[in-house]
């Protein structure tokens, strides 16, 4: 059985509006769709102020959140060329600091991440909550998706372990990101690495468009973070930076427009929105990764 780390036991001897980063004070910040985001004062590091139900998983990641537009995709499986490419480019990055052998990537949707990794000669595993993604990775990539959250350590994942946990565009959806980090760290073999992707809280675009920035949406998104302090809380969990940098991130015309209606439908009169008609659903088009990082952390201990 893991066994709590020493960082994980003191979250139980802190306030839920402590920071969990630096357990240091928080203040509120700013109310969006009628939830608070707090603030830690000495870090930065942004939260949720309310707890998430038990049933957080199946409501905001269920079938809807991958095909039903609004905050989500309007249909996940059509922009599965370019994550696979998006998995492909990370997988060449790491060869300058690893060989490929085992890894296992969390909140792995329907496997297309995964796959640019094994065309590039990895093995390994995916871990994705969503029974219909999960069932999709594995009928039709043949890769091995298991179906569950890392909060609730599938059964699955007893007695193994990898050398690469990739949770890229997932850490701000963990409803307990301590639990998470604890059984991470324990499926990581001693020189192992975790690659992280998400967005920068602290980037210019987060700045200057305030509560307005595209990624405070609750409930969906928890919790948001800086390269520096997303580093900082690795590092209590016996991780060390080694590399990090600002990914190519493409998205496809279908799901750049469902991203932006949903961001308009406040702006009923907006100007903008007759023209998402004339982008093709297929389009490739280019998101500028101003606000957008990714970390490779290595386990020391």
């Amino acid at each position: 059985m893991i066994q709590p780390s020493k960082q994980f036991e003191r979250t139980h001897t802190v306030p839920e509006s402590s920071c969990s980063v630096c357990y240091g004070a928080t203040a509120r910040r700013f109310e969006k769709d009628g939830y608070w985001i707090r603030r830690c004062i000495n870090c930065r590091y942004q939260f949720l102020e309310s707890s998430p139900e038990p049933d957080h998983i199946s409501k905001v990641y269920g079938d809807e959140y991958f095909f039903g537009g609004g905050a989500g995709y309007s249909d996940y499986i059509s922009s599965g060329a370019l994550v696979r490419d998006h998995g492909r480019r990370y997988a060449k990055l790491l060869k300058r600091h690893m060989t490929p052998r085992r890894m296992l990537d969390i909140g792995a949707a329907a496997g297309f991440f995964l796959s640019g990794f094994l065309e590039e000669g990895w093995q390994g595993d995916g871990l994705e909550p969503n029974a219909k993604m999960a069932g999709y990775g594995r009928n039709e990539l043949q890769v091995n998706i298991i179906e569950g959250a890392l909060e609730r350590f599938p059964s699955e994942l007893s007695g193994k372990s990898y050398e690469l946990l990739t949770m890229v565009q997932v850490v701000p959806h963990f409803y307990d990101i301590h639990e998470v980090f604890r059984i991470a760290a324990s499926l990581t073999n001693v020189g192992g690495y975790w690659l992280v992707e998400t967005w920068n809280a602290e980037s210019l675009s987060a700045r200057l468009f305030g509560r307005q920035w595209h990624e405070y949406s609750p409930p969906s998104v928890l919790r948001w973070f800086s390269p520096t302090n997303l580093t900082k809380l690795c590092e209590s969990y016996g991780f060390r930076q080694v590399d990090s940098g600002m990914p190519r991130k493409w998205l496809t015309g279908a799901h750049a427009k469902s991203l932006l209606r949903y961001k308009l439908k406040s702006f009923p009169l907006s100007l903008g929105k007759p023209f998402l008609r004339l982008v093709p659903d297929r389009m490739k088009i280019p998101y500028p990764s101003e606000d957008l990082f990714w970390i490779l952390l290595r386990k020391t201990d």
